[in-house]
């Protein structure tokens, strides 16, 4: 949970669910003054740090070091982290990232330690996409067997990617 240096947690109620989210009108009237005028893609990032806050691996003066930018005229080098809530990948992406981690898991396992710690940090959905061969095509059994095509082209990919 966020430490909120700049009072900006809010609550917002929709049917019987309740949700956070960190406002950033609540956060310039708290003391990061001229936010309004950023850029939306350096409201994205913001907003990210306001909702980290941990003091560890996002504190206040990380956030007012941001905000820097505004008085810089952009010159501001400090770098800042993002921790998206999730993760997309493609396949050509995700499937090194499987392999790497498959690694990790056996190097900690060599190590005599614990596998199940090696894991990412946030949500990550792994999307399979990949043209799909028509080998029939103009009868009422073609899906069947092109799916059937598909399983047996892709077969040892998809065990691993189970397996992964």
């Amino acid at each position: 949970m966020s430490l909120d240096s700049f009072k900006s947690r809010k609550t917002l109620k929709v049917g019987s669910k309740t949700y956070t989210y960190f406002s950033l009108k609540a956060a310039e009237k708290n003391g990061l003054k001229g936010i309004s005028t950023l850029p939306a893609s350096m409201k994205v990032l913001l907003e990210n740090l306001l909702r980290n806050e941990d003091n560890r691996t996002v504190t206040k003066a990380d956030i007012q070091g941001f905000v820097a930018w505004l008085s810089n005229k952009g010159k501001e080098d400090k770098e800042v982290g993002f921790r998206p809530a999730r993760v997309l990948m493609q396949d050509f992406t995700g499937v090194p990232a499987v392999v790497d981690l498959a690694a990790m898991r056996d190097g900690m396992k060599q190590l005599k330690g614990d596998a199940q710690k090696i894991n990412p940090l946030v949500p990550v959905d792994l999307v399979i996409d990949h043209s799909v061969v028509v080998d029939s095509f103009g009868s009422s059994k073609s899906l069947a067997a092109n799916v059937q095509r598909e399983y047996e082209q892709n077969m040892e990919r998809y065990k691993f990617l189970k397996w992964g």
